[in-house]
């Protein structure tokens, strides 16, 4: 018999909770927030997540346009190739810029459900308020929602907050205003530039250029910045110079003092060669050290102001080790789980209840003497985007070992935060500065030191590391005991390349781009392969320099830094309603339009066409080779490909990059990476024709290629002959498969060399020594350990980070996880030895969790962890001298 299900229980209102009039619903973007959202507000609202976006311009050909057929069948007009071709890209695209921006929006298909379920909640809502994220991108994903939803616009409102924690949450619910349809265009605009550059200039480089190829408004200028770093460094010559130091002390004092020799008869050194140097270190060596001079004087160090988010992306990086898109995911996550206020912000600006809970905390733990009589307050950029905060704890009581929610690399980033916050509202830290100048002979030697007086700011957030330098307490005319004069070679270094956070400052410096979109244009301009990252330092990859070399030649104005800054002022303008947006694209569209039809011509953009090495022949057809540059890297191919198909030759051969095979002597030297670059633009071969230089490449054993780093626009080019021994001491770059009795050849991919099997699809990657990396463990099958999400079994897989399970219908299944050691010991007849000492592992930690498989990238060891209800947990037994050792 059914039963009639009662009415829930009205809740009492409490001072805590929002009473509104009717049932309300919130939609938020992701399901932490709304989890933590949901504690603060009362029981008569419904908290639901809309997961990011909801819906977006096409993802693919097929939109709500129709197809061509059926627009031919509408009008009965028949289309021309280029108006056919012209309406298969507006479906692309999803815009249409020849039709006043007319856009077509599709849901997105993994958001059916969710939709679904918002649009039920939302027939029984009196209220929906719109609680996405209080930039642009939040502001375009509430109206999205509101489209999508429906129902009379008066239903909706929307909600703002910069921190997820009681007060605010009750605060932004008090005053709910509508949407911002100036920023939802905003965001529209910069969409739809995105869109109309990379969908209409793309196929223009596949054309002349490359197949693969993509462009992009702002990550095309991004990578300009790397590329003109990478020409500056080819183009550098390292010259000599020679510096001299001289270890001293004074008979009264413990401590030494180093100085340098700066000066020689009232002039600056400049001392370039040996021969110079040891006429200086022959005056040292025949003259007493007299101090000449004392100069001391106070000096101080003010805080830094508060993150934003290119200086939190900055100091992750050179603190934590962290590259930006980890950063901005961990800050994402404690911002959701209500810890940090919104990490999306170029704005210093502090709260007035921020900055009097700070002051009140130093007051209470520092004293008097770290509080600055007034508040520190901090200067914004110009044009800083809206009116967020800084980025800063929402609670100055809770410190990182508070936090029980979150992962020990949110942690470190929330204690950053939070020591940065705490500072900048501290007074300045307090130091003697002294400077001692010594005579010997007519050479002048000098010393600097810094003995900090008061620590200020730095009591909570130290410097990475300390400058202090002690002077002993020595008098003019006193004379130093030499303990040894230390002459020293140097070369002159190159530009500094430039790391993710040296990046992001440049961008930030010259406008380009806006926080939401720094880890995006990072990452899109690595994942594109036009820049690689290497030691933390981002190289150009020889694609990205061509496409920077062909789009700065046929769209000045798109790659121009200046234009595309003045680009983003005008999006500024557009949010704050002061500019239309369909003005603007406008503008846009009707100059890059025109370049783009000139830059199709056959005068347009110059092709990438290959240089002629007529000393190097096919080994198919004996004809001439080429040197072309493709996706995949530089290769020599056959002059012959360009003929009749009956007479087409498609004979190629790899070239070998140097660097994988060359001594590592030179780099042994010194493992700071500017030596490196030193150290192999004095190794490379200079172009003949532009003094650029050159690029190694080995053709085979006895060959040797270097190629102008300007190819393919310089077509310089040198052979040397000789026996060009590999890592593997053989004359033929090839090595013994160890899977099947074949050979592995080195070849040359996207993500460098690798040997590959000619007979079986073994592959295995070549270390930065040269050396073909250690075989990996065969696969193994293990049927009885079935997936809890998908139809699919597990197979122990061996990958960089050591062993893991995979699905075996991958990549069509994307699950994996660590292994049980339980799991181990049932293949324990399969698994390759090298890895049975895991089995020697214990089954369970101390409180009978099972223990799991773990390999630790930052120490370079195999451990041991443990979970609880599919969550790991923090005991750890170490595979350290032999033996598990507890961490």
């Amino acid at each position: 018999m059914a039963t009639t299900p009662k009415s829930p229980k009205k809740t009492k209102t409490t001072d805590d909770q929002i009473a509104p009039k009717g049932k309300s619903l919130v939609i938020v973007e992701s399901p932490a927030k709304a989890k933590t959202i949901n504690k603060y507000l009362g029981s008569d609202y419904i908290v639901r997540s809309s997961v990011g976006h909801i819906r977006d311009l096409p993802t693919s050909s097929q939109t709500a346009g129709g197809t061509d057929k059926e627009k031919t069948k509408d009008t009965g007009v028949k289309l021309s190739r280029e108006q056919k071709a012209w309406q298969s890209l507006v479906r692309r695209m999803g815009v249409n810029p020849e039709n006043g921006w007319q856009a077509v929006y599709e849901i997105l298909p993994n958001k059916t459900k969710v939709i679904k379920e918002l649009k039920s909640l939302a027939k029984d809502a009196d209220t929906i308020y719109l609680a996405t994220d209080l930039d642009r991108e939040g502001e375009a994903i509430a109206w999205h929602l509101r489209e999508v939803i429906g129902g009379a616009d008066s239903k909706y409102r929307r909600v703002v907050f910069n921190e997820i924690t009681k007060n605010a949450i009750t605060e932004a619910f008090k005053h709910p205003s509508d949407l911002n349809m100036d920023r939802v265009n905003a965001q529209q605009a910069r969409r739809f530039l995105d869109r109309v550059v990379g969908f209409m200039v793309s196929p223009l480089l596949w054309a002349k250029v490359a197949r693969g190829l993509s462009a992009g408004r702002v990550q095309s200028v991004a990578t300009r910045l790397v590329v003109e770093k990478e020409r500056e460094i080819r183009a550098f010559v390292p010259t000599e110079y020679w510096q001299i130091f001289a270890d001293t002390h004074h008979a009264n004092f413990k401590d030494g003092i180093s100085l340098e020799a700066v000066k020689q008869a009232g002039k600056e050194f400049d001392l370039k060669n040996e021969t110079d140097t040891l006429k200086v270190v022959e005056i040292l060596n025949h003259n007493p050290f007299i101090v000449s001079g004392r100069d001391e004087k106070p000096t101080q160090s003010k805080p830094s102001a508060p993150f934003i988010t290119s200086t939190l992306q900055q100091s992750a990086s050179t603190r934590l080790g962290f590259n930006v898109k980890k950063t901005m995911l961990l800050a994402q996550r404690l911002y959701e789980a209500g810890h940090i206020t919104y990490m999306r912000t170029d704005s210093t600006f502090l709260s007035a209840d921020a900055v009097g809970s700070v002051r009140e905390y130093i007051l209470a733990n520092f004293g008097e003497k770290y509080l600055p009589k007034t508040p520190n307050v901090y200067g914004n950029k110009q044009n800083a985007q809206e009116a967020h905060e800084a980025i800063r704890p929402s609670n100055v009581l809770v410190q990182a070992k508070d936090l029980k929610d979150v992962e020990q690399d949110a942690k470190r980033l929330y204690e950053l935060i939070y020591k940065q916050f705490v500072a900048c509202q501290m007074t300045p830290a307090q130091y003697q500065s002294a400077t001692l100048t010594v005579k010997s002979g007519d050479v002048e030697l000098k010393a600097k030191g810094r003995v900090m007086v008061f620590d200020g700011y730095t009591k909570v957030n130290p410097p990475a590391k300390s400058d202090d330098v002690i002077l002993p307490d020595v008098k003019v005319g006193d004379t130093l005991v030499v303990d040894g004069i230390n002459p020293s070679q140097h070369f002159t270094k190159p530009p500094a390349r430039y790391t993710e956070a040296s990046l992001v400052k440049e961008l930030e410096k010259r406008g380009i781009g806006r926080p939401s979109t720094y880890a995006s244009i990072i990452s899109t301009i690595q994942e594109r392969g036009y820049v690689r990252t290497e030691n933390k330092r981002l190289f150009a990859e020889k694609m990205g320099d061509i496409v920077t070399d062909r789009l700065t030649q046929s769209f000045p104005d798109l790659m121009d830094y200046s234009f595309t800054a003045s680009l983003e002022d005008k999006l500024d303008n557009v949010a704050n309603g002061e500019q239309n947006y369909k003005k603007v694209l406008d503008e846009f569209y009707g100059d890059f339009k025109g370049k783009l039809d000139k830059a199709k011509g056959k005068d347009g953009m110059k092709p990438n066409d290959p240089t002629d090495v007529p000393d190097i022949h096919c080994d198919l057809c004996s004809r001439p080779m080429q040197i072309r540059t493709g996706g995949t890297g530089v290769f020599l191919g056959c002059t012959g490909y360009n003929l009749p198909p009956a007479e087409r030759c498609k004979g190629t051969k790899n070239l070998m990059a140097v660097e994988a095979f060359a001594n590592q002597a030179l780099k042994d030297l010194d493992e700071d990476d500017t030596t490196d670059e030193i150290a192999d633009l004095l190794t490379k071969k200079r172009c003949p024709k532009c003094h650029t230089a050159m690029d190694g490449y080995i053709v085979d054993g006895g060959l040797k290629l270097h190629i102008c780093g300007n190819n393919p626009d310089c077509d310089g080019y040198l052979l040397e002959k000789g026996v060009f021994h590999s890592a593997t001491k053989s004359d033929v770059p090839t090595i013994d498969c160890d899977k099947c009795d074949g050979q592995m050849e080195l070849k040359t991919g996207r993500f460098g060399a690798y040997f590959a099997c000619q007979k079986c699809d073994n592959t295995r990657k070549v270390l930065k020594n040269g050396e073909a990396a250690p075989p990996r463990m065969t696969a193994i099958s293990m049927p009885h350990l079935r997936s809890n999400k998908f139809d699919d079994h597990f197979v122990l897989r061996e990958g960089a980070a050591g062993l893991f399970l995979a699905a075996s219908k991958f990549p069509k299944v994307r699950e994996t996880r660590p292994p049980k050691v339980s799991e181990l010991k049932t293949v324990q007849g399969e698994l390759d030895p090298k890895f049975h000492y895991l089995l020697t592992a214990p089954e369970t930690d101390t409180d009978g969790n099972p223990t799991i498989v773990r390999w630790s990238r930052k120490s370079s060891e195999q451990y041991i962890g443990s979970e609880k209800d599919g969550k790991a947990t923090k005991f750890a037994l170490v595979w350290r001298n032999g033996g598990w050792i507890k961490e």
